[in-house]
């Protein structure tokens, strides 16, 4: 659509990329289900379209649809958000080179830089994003990347993206921004100064936990090219089905998030109100450190809560004795998720400077019917 950039995002995320099939006038993309197709002579692609590792119509649609979502130029898509996160470390990194990252990473991040990358000769420093001046004095003249994530997991710190942008851009070097917890209806880094943007698209934007997926988007679309050449040439593309999934799950974001963030506030009034609870994590809370750089940031607070319990024993119970809130890791689904960080999603970055504290308890909150959610939470701390 020409018009693209000026629509709602509601509708582009029902249409950007997803034009009435010419064949059928389906208006759905259906699935290429297809490895290889027919070339009208040698060198001859219809559309650009030899082989489905480079390329695929359903997800070339989804490609599309996050660039539009995001305001980028390229938006490509990948069997996993750390497939995502690898192929962009490898393609604007070489060994010598240097990254700063969150102080409290997702731990998968976290392996990935500490357990892969530093053997390939990426070093990397962990820093409070929240303290621009502590981000600035970890650059070095080897910086390419300043990774950034906001809100992060599990803490939910809160970083300023456009003042980091202004950090990164000073040295010369690249800021991403993995923007997995408030999904591009609550936040929208490219327009704040950020050069690529990380999704887990398993979470959020597929949103019902039946899919596994990951995305990058770029600013520039010669970097985009870039990433488009190593995605075809490291091959962790997203299949056509999963970016199918991914799509059908967009179309509805906007109004999921509603819900979600919805939710997430009226479990923080009474998470807080709970003589139980030690401390609540949240960035819609008006005494969070974070909080009026969020305000500013973002559209709303997003659907995760994390909250404190004193000790281990405690928070490992809250885990065990709920009903609704199913105990697994991700998040972002349509269900609500509790889970303990320190022994589950972060369990890789015991030990290290991005340990978690033991009494914490993450909450995906999902988009049940509020009342069932806060009864269930409060048997569970009772």
């Amino acid at each position: 659509m020409d018009d693209e950039v000026h629509q709602g995002f509601e509708t582009l995320a029902i249409h950007a990329g997803q034009e009435p099939d010419p064949a059928t006038g389906a208006v759905v993309p259906p699935i290429y289900q297809v490895s290889t197709y027919k070339q009208d002579g040698i060198g001859g692609l219809r559309g650009g379209y030899e082989y489905s590792r480079s390329a695929n119509p359903t997800r070339t649609a989804l490609e599309v649809c996050l660039a539009a979502l995001e305001g980028g130029a390229r938006g490509l898509a990948f069997a996993s958000g750390l497939a995502a996160e690898d192929t962009l470390l490898r393609t604007v990194c070489a060994p010598g080179d240097h990254a700063v990252i969150p102080g409290d990473a997702y731990g998968g991040t976290y392996r990935l830089f500490a357990k892969v990358l530093e053997r390939w000769g990426l070093a990397y420093d962990p820093v409070p994003l929240d303290d621009v001046a502590a981000v600035r004095a970890a650059v070095r003249p080897e910086t390419k990347i300043i990774w950034v994530e906001t809100p992060t997991n599990p803490l939910l710190g809160v970083a300023d993206i456009a003042a980091l942008a202004g950090v990164a851009h000073e040295a010369g070097a690249l800021l991403v921004v993995d923007n997995t917890f408030a999904s591009p209806y609550l936040q929208r880094p490219l327009t704040l100064g950020a050069d690529v943007v990380v999704h887990s698209t398993t979470k959020y934007l597929g949103g019902h936990s039946d899919v596994v997926g990951g995305a990058l988007v770029t600013a520039d679309a010669e970097l985009g090219e870039r990433l488009a050449f190593h995605q075809n040439a490291m091959g962790a593309v997203a299949g056509p089905f999963d970016a199918w999934l991914t799509l059908r799950g967009i179309k509805t974001l906007a109004v999921r998030m509603d819900r979600h963030c919805a939710n997430a506030a009226a479990v923080v009034d009474m998470l807080t109100a709970h003589p139980a609870v030690e401390q609540v994590l949240y960035p819609g809370l008006p005494d969070h450190p974070g909080h009026e750089v969020a305000a500013k940031q973002m559209r709303a607070f997003g659907g995760m809560v994390s909250f404190r319990m004193g000790s281990e024993e405690a928070a490992v119970r809250v885990c065990e004795r709920t009903k609704l809130f199913t105990l697994g890791e991700s998040l972002g689904g349509v269900e609500s998720l509790i889970e303990h960080p320190a022994r589950m999603t972060h369990a890789s970055a015991a030990g290290s400077p991005l340990e978690v504290p033991a009494d914490l308890v993450r909450l995906s909150v999902g988009i049940e019917d509020v009342a069932d959610l806060l009864d269930d939470l409060r048997r569970a701390l009772d």
